[in-house]
């Protein structure tokens, strides 16, 4: 048991198990687990992370799957996240908190144990998933990622907004002249636009990213690829996703779904790399038109600010994500949602004798 702030904190840390944490090329929730894990144990506090096996962490981890799911498709998936949260709450008396990352279904358990549960709702993939989140409402503590991802017919104890490994990423000053695609491919993130992008200002543009929706990939991007001006890097790891972070004149984030987040933006401008991204969901809260990028609200105006990428400070970009999204920032937030949960706990205890 570790003490923090007087407070006794034991948290279990309920992760994905699509990809490792933390994840060996994609996997966003995976990801903000991993980070979030480790900085809590910089500060002391005993957390023991349930993920995959193949998972690395300073954490005590506790694994029932063998490998992410998505790599290893002999996996039945149903089977192993059953099993996966099972193991949560059959510990549930060992810990002060359950922090939940793995969607709704784990809500289900929590009326079953005394253990409180918080759940960061990293996104809300259909309306069809809210009779879970509402049913379980009132007996459970809800994080959001970004103000503009709140729905309405919920309640939220908090806004936490995610940091990452800004010390990880290489800053630039002096770039190459091709636009970045960074992301899966599907619909929702805009590759077909950032090509159209692309073609209009006669720049390169080099797309990274896993495959989501082959369909999807077969009819608006593979038509494109020439490698010469539309370039696929295919599903590229840690290290060479930071040099085309790092490397690139502008990342192109023209998505047509109202994002809860966006690391990838978050990450490129702590390249140092301005973002050009369409205006909507948490976009404003991300980036600061002209000044660390431009919000757009069409391909004609993406085009345009390309065109005035060069009057973007490189170095602001650096300076605004080291002020607003650092792993420090985020464990400082997480804690203070534990503490005020362990407090409401003790008051209702206090209150029952």
């Amino acid at each position: 048991m570790s003490n923090f702030g007087g407070i006794i904190i034991r948290i279990a840390m309920l992760s994905p198990i699509a990809w490792s944490t933390p994840p060996k090329k994609y996997g966003p929730w995976e990801s903000i687990v991993s980070l979030l894990t480790e900085g809590l144990v910089k500060r002391g506090i005993d957390v023991t992370l349930f993920a995959t096996a193949d998972s690395h962490t300073a954490a005590k981890l506790h694994a029932v799957c063998p490998r992410p799911y998505e790599e290893d498709k002999s996996i039945l998936v149903k089977v192993c996240e059953c099993l996966h949260i099972s193991e949560v709450f059959e510990r549930a008396s060992e810990f002060d908190i359950i922090h939940n990352h793995f969607d709704y279904l784990p809500l289900t358990y929590s009326a079953l144990v005394n253990t409180p549960v918080v759940t960061t709702i990293h996104g809300i993939s259909s309306r069809k998933i809210l009779p879970v989140y509402k049913k379980y409402n009132n007996n459970t503590f809800y994080v959001s990622i970004s103000d503009a991802y709140k729905c309405p017919e919920l309640d939220y104890i908090a806004t936490v907004r995610h940091g990452i490994d800004i010390e990880g990423l290489h800053f630039n000053d002096s770039p190459q002249d091709y636009l970045l695609f960074l992301s899966r491919l599907h619909e929702d993130k805009g590759a077909k636009e950032a090509i159209e992008v692309a073609k209009k200002t006669g720049r390169k543009l080099r797309i990274a990213g896993f495959i989501a929706d082959q369909a999807y990939f077969e009819k608006e991007v593979q038509p494109h690829i020439d490698n010469e001006q539309i370039i696929y890097e295919g599903h590229v790891d840690p290290e060479r996703k930071k040099e085309l972070l790092s490397n690139a004149y502008a990342l192109l984030h023209m998505i047509n779904y109202d994002e809860p987040f966006g690391l990838g933006v978050v990450e490129a401008m702590a390249s140092g790399t301005p973002v050009i991204a369409m205006n909507r969901g948490s976009m404003p809260e991300l980036i600061r038109s002209g000044e660390t990028g431009f919000l757009v609200n069409s391909i004609d105006e993406a085009a345009e600010a390309v065109q005035k990428i060069a009057s973007i400070s490189r170095k602001k970009c650096r300076e605004n994500v080291e002020k607003r999204f650092s792993v420090d920032r985020m464990v400082d937030d997480y804690i203070k949602v534990y503490e005020t949960i362990l407090e409401e706990y003790k008051r209702e205890s206090e209150m029952q004798k």
